[in-house]
């Protein structure tokens, strides 16, 4: 059911649209409208509105669109930070919600950021998408002045391109809509004036004033912001931790919507961390088993000493961490220099290993130490106990075949039994046969394969 539109005046005068959906005992979440926003007509776009309804599942949801766009009001001319801290304390006070949590996407990031920074007392949780403290395009970079010419020679074309390169050019009625969407939101002169204002915007030096966890979210390929900016300004933050995604929509519901909605649920503490029903697989149950091991790592300690040794090793966790969380992973156990992780799906598995290497490929470009890990895969049914702390631990034949292949692979590389090569088969995951290897424990020979996963491969 679509829900009621309801209004909120802002201290200027210039009405606020909003509506809420769902209900939960934790903070409400109110999310913060992108640039082109329009409640009512995306409601009637499937993807957008499959993620509203599973977004407010386990809480309260409230949405707004921005002044001058939407059903809010459109002869609005003040676009600047101080109108939309205005329009957004309006929302929430007319609401009636004294704590919640935050979703501050793209052009708002620096808003969502000031506003967390001056009302601690507010803003329980802060989460960050594809967005940063200031303006992720600037006027002095190039695709941001191709973008804002083509945005003010020709509106329509500006819209339908945006639309095609969120969705994909081969996208028919979805891409179609959006781009309706964009131009019904707002007008032309308004599109060109809120976007120049917004572009002034920074709030970088609020940023350690931010008392609330923060969790700053985006996909691994769009063209802003830079993946490296986002490890700086999450490293600025008193309490925060980065989410990498696969995909390159700046939209959450394209995409992997359910590794959004998994991270989502973690960090407000409504749902269980990364669907913790796969985190404890009923005895005998089918799972792709996941191995991690740093390359080199006794050398390192060696090379480096103890402190700055754990400090690489701290950081091979936390980057660990963030792929496991994004791709549906249940951390089994961790050995100091490794991981052991579980998936129910062979392809999360895949993906969350190719984005690992991805990840470290990316930290290790500006690292003064690089970190190089293996990883290795392998499928079967392993057997669930609880090890003597009372924690789930995985054991058997499956368990062992997988630490056997890690160990086999270099840094770098991801090698794979051929069951799960079989598991993922038309999956369009590229491999190398490399033939038939003899594992540690194990009678007969066992073929592995390379997964492809770097660019050029």
């Amino acid at each position: 059911m679509e829900p009621r539109i309801q209004y909120a005046q802002s201290e200027d005068g210039t009405s606020i649209a909003y509506w809420t959906l769902g209900e939960g005992e934790s903070d409400p979440l109110v999310f913060m409208p992108p640039p082109y926003s329009h409640s009512q007509l995306e409601w009637q776009i499937d993807e957008s509105r499959h993620f509203w309804e599973q977004l407010a599942a386990p809480r309260k949801l409230i949405r707004y669109d921005m002044r001058g766009s939407g059903l809010s009001d459109r002869d609005a001319s003040d676009f600047s930070m101080e109108a939309q801290i205005a329009d957004l304390n309006a929302i929430v006070e007319r609401a009636g919600i004294e704590k919640f949590a935050l979703f501050g996407s793209v052009r708002l990031g620096p808003v969502a950021v000031t506003y967390a920074a001056r009302r601690p007392e507010r803003v329980s949780r802060l989460i960050l998408w594809c967005t940063a403290p200031r303006p992720p395009l600037r006027g002095d970079d190039d695709r941001f002045a191709t973008i804002r010419t083509l945005r003010d020679q020709d509106w329509e074309l500006y819209t339908d391109t945006v639309a095609h390169t969120v969705f994909g050019w081969a996208a028919g009625e979805s891409a179609e809509q959006f781009a309706k969407v964009m131009r019904e939101s707002m007008t032309w002169d308004v599109a060109k004036a809120s976007s120049d204002q917004a572009n002034t915007w920074d709030a970088s030096d609020l940023v350690p004033m931010v008392k609330a966890p923060t969790m700053l979210m985006q996909r691994r390929e769009p063209a802003f912001p830079p993946i490296q900016v986002s490890r700086e300004v999450t490293a600025r933050f008193p309490d925060a931790s980065l989410v990498l995604l696969e995909g390159q929509s700046i939209f959450p519901y394209i995409d992997d919507v359910d590794s959004v909605l998994d991270a989502i649920n973690d960090f407000l503490g409504d749902g269980p961390a990364v669907r913790r029903e796969a985190a404890e697989p009923s005895p005998g149950a089918f799972r792709t088993v996941f191995f991690t091991d740093v390359e080199g790592s006794t050398a390192l300690t060696d090379r480096l000493g103890d402190d700055r040794a754990r400090e690489l090793l701290r950081e091979h966790e936390r980057i660990t961490r963030e792929a496991l969380k994004a791709h549906g992973g249940s951390e089994v156990k961790t050995m100091g220099d490794g991981f052991m992780a579980s998936f129910s799906s062979a392809t999360k598995a895949l993906d969350c290993a190719m984005a690992l290497q991805k990840s470290f490929a990316d930290h290790n470009e500006s690292a003064d130490e690089p970190v190089n890990i293996r990883i290795g895969l392998n499928a079967g049914e392993p057997i669930a106990e609880d090890d003597p702390g009372g924690r789930g631990d995985l054991f058997g034949t499956a368990v062992n075949m997988a630490a056997r292949i890690a160990a086999k692979a270099e840094g770098g590389e991801i090698l794979v039994s051929n069951v799960v090569r079989e598991l993922v088969a038309g999956k369009q995951f590229m491999f190398n046969d490399r033939g038939e290897t003899e594992l540690r424990g194990f009678e007969e020979a066992v073929r592995l394969f390379e997964v492809s996963w770097a660019e050029g491969d």
